[in-house]
Order: C-alpha cells, then structure tokens, then sequence
C-alpha cells in the first residue's frame, strides 16, 4: 500500500474582527470553510492559497506569514473513504474584491462572519480544522514566510 497525505492550503483573511469564509456545497450539505483547496503539480504553497482564494472567493490577497500546519484524517469506512490532509494555512491581507466574477462551482457564497459567529455554527464547519485555525490567528500564532522553502523544480510557471 502506498500513502500520502493530500497538501492542502487555506487562506485566513480578517478585516474589520470579521474573517472571509465560503459556504460550500459537500456531500455532507453546506458547510463553512476558510478559502482552501488542494496544492496543484507545479505550484508553490503560496502560489496555492493565492488561486484557491480567488477561485472561491473572488478576492486577490497576498501572504503575510504561516498561521500554522495542521494534519488531520477524513474517514467514512463504509464508502471505502480514509484521507490524510496536511494543510498549510497562511494569514493573508485582502488586496482587492472583483465582484460579479463566478466563484468554484461547490462555492455557494462568500461571509464575513466574526470568531463567535464561527464558534456558534461549529456543526457547519468543513473540518475541526477551521476553528483551530482562527483561534491559532487570534492567538498570535505567525510564522515567516521564508521557513517555507520550494525547489525550482516543483514550479512549472515561474519561480516564488
């Protein structure tokens, strides 16, 4: 057997004590997300959240500093489903919003809703991975940037 953990990145945006969430359609019903999505071949990790935050947010933002790295694991064994995620979340600052732009198509809408507001609606979150992640930010929790460290040879379309 072969494993690997899925990389994944999330992109945690605050303005005004509120945080950029998505509502997003799963096979569990809707559900609260920060902007996140899978590490695509060719791109660093900050080429990453940059993408998935526009693709499901419309939003352009730009990484400031790792929020942390957090692993958890998915299952649902009577479909045959075990998952390993390793998620990379990176705090971001809101450059600019492009409304009216189509956002993924499992992106219902996007929401600024503040930490209580994201504690209270603890049954609709993705994964136990989106509070940890706000309350690791509101900690204080910011790593630089420069501990990540990408070789040439996993970028396809320009170097970061």
């Amino acid at each position: 057997m072969i494993w690997k953990p899925n990389a994944t990145v999330a992109a945690v945006v605050e303005r005004d004590g509120r945080f950029l969430l998505v509502e997003e359609e799963t096979v569990d019903g809707l559900r609260l997300n920060q902007p996140a999505g899978h590490l695509e071949p060719g791109e660093s990790l900050l080429q990453a959240v940059v993408r998935e935050a526009f693709e499901e947010t419309a939003c352009r933002v730009e990484p400031q500093a790792l929020v942390g790295i957090y692993m958890t694991r998915f299952e649902r064994p009577a479909k045959g489903i075990d998952v390993t995620f390793l998620r990379f979340a990176f705090a971001c600052r809101l450059l600019a919003e492009e409304s009216g732009r189509a956002l993924d198509r499992e992106i219902v809408r996007t929401t600024w809703l503040s930490a209580d507001e994201l504690r209270a609606a603890g049954d609709r979150h993705r994964s136990p991975l989106v509070m940890r992640t706000i309350d690791d930010w509101l900690a204080g929790r910011r790593f630089p940037l420069e501990l990540i460290r990408t070789d040439p040879s996993c970028l396809w379309g320009g170097a970061q």
